[in-house]
């Protein structure tokens, strides 16, 4: 056992729960629906989990499972139609769309798949944008996050100018430059090769012994493997493995 499994397991029940003053996400009952033709869609059905602070966790499941809605629901990008969801010990269900769009702003850091950098904007100025959305920004600690990721050399940059893994790194920058206390990666390594994929692989890494939370969405085994715990979602009921036990990928 690792010791970063060490460190968190005493917090962790084989269940998925924690005690609610060391759970930065928690989820109790949590139920997602939609409209469909006729009827209504259960795609997320009474989930209740937590994760601790400083845990990294992998979510997986085949396609149609509810990976997508419950990445939604933690990444404030949706409420639940029913249940209770805390994020940083404060429970999202009931805000406004205003005061949510603040809130994932200040608690969410975002590494997408797509990438989804402004193409006309330098690397810098990238991560700088997400320093804008909180109504200041700081070019120093931009360049630093940059660093922080190798790409200091590349500051001045274009997406185009930019590989598939030297842009995946600047949204990584991007994600950190606000210290949010979670970061929510939606397949951070599906689009790169494989040499590209260690290298972000090995970033999240250290990302993870410094004290980040991370929340991963992958299809990758081998990325899959690196997490602490696995989250596995089918038919939008969700299975949480014990920490330090076998992690089996559910398949419809």
């Amino acid at each position: 056992m690792s010791e970063a499994k060490v460190q968190t397991g005493p917090l962790v029940d084989p269940y998925g729960s924690t005690r609610d003053d060391c759970a930065v996400i928690a989820l109790k009952q949590v139920t997602r629906e939609y409209a469909g033709h006729g009827s209504v869609v259960r795609a997320l059905g009474d989930a209740t989990f937590s994760i601790v602070a400083g845990e990294w966790v992998a979510i997986t499941g085949p396609s149609g499972s509810g990976k997508s809605t419950l990445v939604n629901l933690i990444g404030c990008l949706d409420r639940p139609t029913s249940g209770e969801l805390k994020i940083d010990n404060v429970d999202v269900a009931s805000m406004s769309a205003t005061e949510l769009d603040r809130f994932r702003a200040d608690k969410i850091g975002f590494i997408f798949q797509q990438f989804h950098l402004i193409p006309y904007l330098s690397a810098l100025e990238n991560v700088m944008l997400a320093q804008y959305f909180h109504s200041m920004t700081d070019e120093a600690e931009a360049r630093a996050a940059l660093e922080r990721v190798g790409l200091d050399k590349r500051v001045s940059h274009l997406p185009s100018e930019l590989s598939g893994g030297e842009q995946q790194r600047v949204c990584i920058a991007r994600a950190l430059i606000n210290n949010p206390p979670v970061l929510l990666a939606d397949e951070p390594t599906g689009n790169l090769d494989a040499a590209n994929q260690t290298i972000v692989a090995e970033l999240l890494q250290d990302l993870h012994r410094n004290g980040h939370t991370i929340v991963m969405v992958t299809h990758d085994p081998e990325m899959a493997g690196l997490a602490q715990r696995r989250i596995a979602l089918s038919h939008g009921k969700v299975f949480c493995h014990p920490v330090g036990g076998p992690m089996v990928t559910l398949r419809r």
